[in-house]
Order: structure tokens, then sequence, then C-alpha cells
């Protein structure tokens, strides 16, 4: 077909029934309006964000003393209007309520993302220990800057730090938006839902998975392919996941899982503990663990039984 409108025979088709099937599935519309957040605005605010929780290493100009806290002041001035605004569709989506006219709406996201503004001192700290767990936990790191540049792990916690502040906060859509375009970059996907201590290291990173209500303490490394995720859940009467239960593990402070290690249900890894390589675990270990695929093989699931 040609460009000279030979084929709107073909395309006059395809697009009746795509708007069909949109309009019969009442997606994100109110009064006739598409309105949702900008997935692009959601990672240019964070971006913001991350420049000014490691100022000078991400902006585009040279910074100097005098000029810092200037800088540091625009940027977040900039980004919490533009953030405010995505919140507000997101949560406006949520409760099926006209952005643009809905106090309610306004008024929340604005409260949202003060409480986030008044809680970036404390991000900024943690993201300072995981800088030091990298340096502490790779051989390979000579200075402490190179993780921050350039670590896929560093980056992800970074993004998953900021959207845990708002899921807590109960922003609806954002969060996530933010966590899985880390998940994109980086190969890592951790629930914006996981609670995450201080000095968190993650190794190489690719095929990470967290889930959402992972309890994670204080200085744990995790190396690639590791998923700390959920077993079995109950369903309800229509045979629907029930939401909000506890299904993902705890992991003490001082705990080291190594490449590839799946841990799953809501079972607690033991203060101190080493999962090595491989291991398949199902059942909580007691402090001080190391558990190896040896010690786990005698384990049998008949038909995905357990899982």
């Amino acid at each position: 077909m040609t460009r000279n409108g030979t084929h709107e025979a073909a395309l006059t088709p395809v697009v009746d029934q795509l708007v069909r099937t949109a309009l019969a599935a009442k997606g994100p519309r109110l009064d006739g309006r598409i309105v949702l957040p900008s997935r692009d605005a959601v990672v240019a605010c964070v971006e913001g964000i991350r420049e000014v929780l490691f100022p000078g290493y991400f902006a585009d100009a040279d910074l100097h003393d005098q000029s810092l806290h200037y800088y540091v002041g625009a940027t977040l001035d900039r980004v919490l209007h533009a953030l405010e605004e995505q919140v507000t569709r997101a949560v406006a989506f949520a409760e099926r309520h006209d952005f643009e006219k809905c106090d309610h709406c306004r008024k929340a996201a604005e409260q949202a993302t003060r409480e986030l503004l008044r809680r970036l001192p404390e991000v900024q700290r943690k993201l300072a220990t995981d800088v030091d767990g990298a340096f502490e936990g790779d051989p390979a790191l000579k200075i402490k800057e190179e993780a921050i540049f350039s670590y896929p792990g560093v980056y992800a916690v970074t993004e998953q730090r900021i959207a845990h502040e708002l899921y807590v906060l109960g922003v609806p859509l954002i969060p996530r938006i933010i966590t899985e375009h880390a998940h994109s970059v980086t190969g890592i996907d951790i629930h914006p839902g996981a609670a995450i201590g201080e000095k968190f290291f993650i190794d190489h990173g690719t095929g990470i998975v967290i889930g959402e209500t992972c309890r994670i303490g204080s200085n744990v490394r995790i190396y690639q392919g590791v998923t700390l995720g959920a077993k079995s859940f109950p369903l309800d009467e229509k045979g629907n996941p029930i939401k909000g239960i506890d299904r993902h593990p705890i992991v003490e402070d001082d705990v080291v899982i190594y490449a590839g290690a799946t841990i799953l249900g809501r079972i607690v890894i033991g203060r101190g503990s080493s999962v090595g390589g491989n291991v398949w675990l199902t059942h909580g270990v007691p402090p001080g663990s190391r558990i190896t695929t040896a010690e786990v093989r005698d384990q049998r699931l008949e038909g995905g039984a357990g899982i």
C-alpha cells in the first residue's frame, strides 16, 4: 500500500476495532478524557532528585561550593512542582476524580510531595551507607565514586528508596513507574514496597527480584540472579489472590546471598547467615547458618507442591 490514501480501506476497520475494545474496557478515562501520569515526566523528576542526592555527579554544569546551595534548591523546587502534578494525576486516576478540579486530589499530592521532601535527607544518608557497602563488599571497586557513577545496584537502590517513600505515603502508580524504570535499565527488579536497611549492596545485579513484602536488614549483600519471592498464597472466593499478605522473606542483618539463590515465602534468614549459590530455600534458617545446595538437596517437591 502507498501513502496516497489507498490504505484507508484497510486502516479504518482496524482503528474502529481497537477503539471499540478500549472503550468497552472502561480504561483510564473520566468524562471521555484519558488522564494518566506521564511516565517520562515521573522518570525526569526522579532523575532530578538523584542529582540532588548526589550533587555534582549527574548535573550538566560543574558545581562549586558557592553555587551548590542554589543548585540544590532550584532543582528541588522545579522537580517537586512537576512531581506534584504527576501525583495529582495518579491520585485522581486511582479515585476516578477530575484532577483539574478535585481539591482532595491536589491536596493529597501536595502533602505527599512535601513529606517526600522532608524525608530526602534520610534517603541521602541511607544511600551513603549503600555506597560504603559497595566499597567494602567489592574488591574491584577502587574509589567509592565509581559505584555512584556506574554500579547498577546503586542506581536501582537509589530509585527504589525514593519510590519506597512514595509507596509508604500511599501514592498510587508513581512508585511502580519508578522501580520498573530502574528494572528496565538495570535488570534489577525491586518492588517499591520492600523495606531495606542500611548498607545494602547488590553486586552485579542482573536478574535480581525482590518482592513487595520483603524486609531486609542492614549490611546485607546479594549477588546476581537472586530471588526473594513468594510461595503459593491464598485465593478469595472468586479465585483471585488475596492482597496485603506478608508473603516474602525477612532477611536479617549481615546476611550474604550468593548468585542464583531462590528464597521463597515468609521465612526468616537469620542474622549473619550465608546462602550459597543456586540454593532453593523455602524454610527459615537460624542466625549464623551456612546453607549450600548439598544441605538442601534432599528436599523434594512433588508436582510443584509448596511453591
